[in-house]
């Protein structure tokens, strides 16, 4: 077992062909509370991942999962940060259409979080995920998205089109959480 990722909430783990995320134990927190949030933090991230999968996302195959643990199907592929294209980005766009077709709110959409293996774009980590299907919370997981580009590509314009192109192919309301998205931009610019 080699840990391959550690963070505040988790920590991930690679096993022969499987990663294990595991919730870890937030001392600060009284013991019968600690293991109710990691609980339900655990089961909705799986529950979401599936959900997610069943709405034409690629995400890993859940294999188990227990009161603090997911195990689920190790996705060997690049980060999409790191082979970014305007046509992968227009994919990229038709996956997020489709998870938010569905409902669910990624909460965490970056070009880390989206992975590229065998010509195929595989979303991961719905540690932050969330069921909503309300304008804002789809804008504000565009706009997380959009701003990853403008940090960390000089192209950042051209890739924003491309996203949007793919987001209105797979969204009927595309338009109106693309405005949304102007809207969270400006607040941040004049906050």
């Amino acid at each position: 077992m080699v840990i391959i990722a550690s963070g505040a909430e988790a920590v991930i783990t690679l096993e022969e062909n499987t990663i294990i995320k595991t919730r870890v134990q937030k001392r600060y927190r009284l013991k019968e509370i600690d293991e109710a949030l990691r609980r339900d933090r655990t089961r909705t991230e799986a529950r979401l991942i599936s959900e997610a999968r069943r709405c034409g996302v690629p995400t890993p195959i859940i294999r188990d999962i227990t009161d603090f643990e997911i195990k689920m199907e190790y996705i060997n592929g690049a980060a999409l940060k790191n082979v970014i294209t305007p046509l992968l980005c227009e994919q990229a766009g038709e996956l997020i259409g489709r998870l938010h077709t569905c409902g669910i709110v990624h909460g965490d959409l970056t070009t880390s979080n989206i992975l590229l293996k065998d010509g195929k774009l595989y979303l991961i980590d719905f540690g932050l995920a969330y069921l909503d299907k309300t304008l804002e919370a789809r804008g504000v997981d565009i706009h997380v998205l959009f701003q990853t580009f403008e940090s960390t590509h000089e192209n950042h314009e051209e890739l924003i089109e491309a996203f949007k192109r793919g987001y209105f192919r797979t969204f009927s309301n595309a338009s109106e959480v693309i405005e949304r998205v102007k809207e969270i931009e400006s607040r941040g610019r004049y906050a």
